[in-house]
């Protein structure tokens, strides 16, 4: 029997789909343990390859980290897509509705898919407990997101300084990343809902949208009297 060269055995180690198990792995256990929880070696067992293929195909751990924001950032634009084909009008009453819902319905689609979960988490986490490490990646691939939704909204509500706009939008996203990773819901609706249940989609955008509408409200300006327009 002809023996296989090194080279032939270290092609056969390198397949494509082992690659893609390496990013996989790295991204259920990054959102079940968290970043700094987790080892490359951990990695390693978990996509069922050897240590050295993991450091081969990725590097250091936040190599593989900010990977996994790479793969994925197909979603960030879907939302930015969903942004621009919202017309931007102040006086229409549904315009916070349509961003709002720009800025939540492609992520709790990825939420509800089997292969989108693992991610939706790791934002949940990662995002709801930054450290300097991983901020660097996240400020990355999601400030510039977080901008041009603050500047959506800061435009449909001309009256707001971008300071509070700016406070609206991360209330927001907090109630987004709870929704992502909660499982509390089953025990406090008494089995009545269910975590991930896309359903309460339209609930969140409802209550984003009406939150943001009330706590900026557009100023109401009274009619001045006849009597107090003479006495000027």
């Amino acid at each position: 029997m002809a023996h296989r060269s090194p080279r032939s055995r270290l092609t056969s180690e390198q397949r494509p789909d082992r690659k893609q198990d390496i990013l996989l792995a790295a991204e259920k256990l990054f959102a079940q343990h968290g970043y700094h929880a987790v080892s490359i070696r951990q990695i390693a067992q978990e996509a069922g390859v050897p240590l050295a293929l993991v450091g081969y195909y990725y590097g250091q751990k936040h190599e593989l980290f900010d990977a996994i924001f790479a793969h994925w950032s197909g979603t960030i634009e879907e939302r930015l897509a969903a942004l621009r084909q919202v017309v931007n009008d102040p006086q229409d009453p549904k315009v916070l509705q349509r961003i709002t819902e720009a800025f939540i319905q492609p992520v709790l689609r990825l939420r509800a898919s089997a292969e989108g979960e693992y991610y939706a988490l790791l934002i949940a986490r990662e995002l709801a407990h930054v450290r300097e490490e991983t901020d660097r990646v996240l400020s990355a691939y999601f400030d510039p997101m977080a901008h041009a939704f603050i500047d959506a909204f800061a435009q449909a509500l001309p009256h707001a300084s971008r300071g509070e706009v700016a406070w609206c939008y991360q209330f927001a996203l907090g109630a987004l990343l709870h929704h992502l990773s909660d499982s509390r819901i089953e025990r406090l609706s008494r089995g009545q809902s269910r975590a991930g249940d896309p359903a309460a989609g339209q609930l969140l955008a409802n209550f984003i949208a009406g939150g943001i509408r009330a706590a900026l409200p557009a100023p109401t300006f009274l009619p001045v009297s006849k009597s107090k327009r003479r006495s000027t």
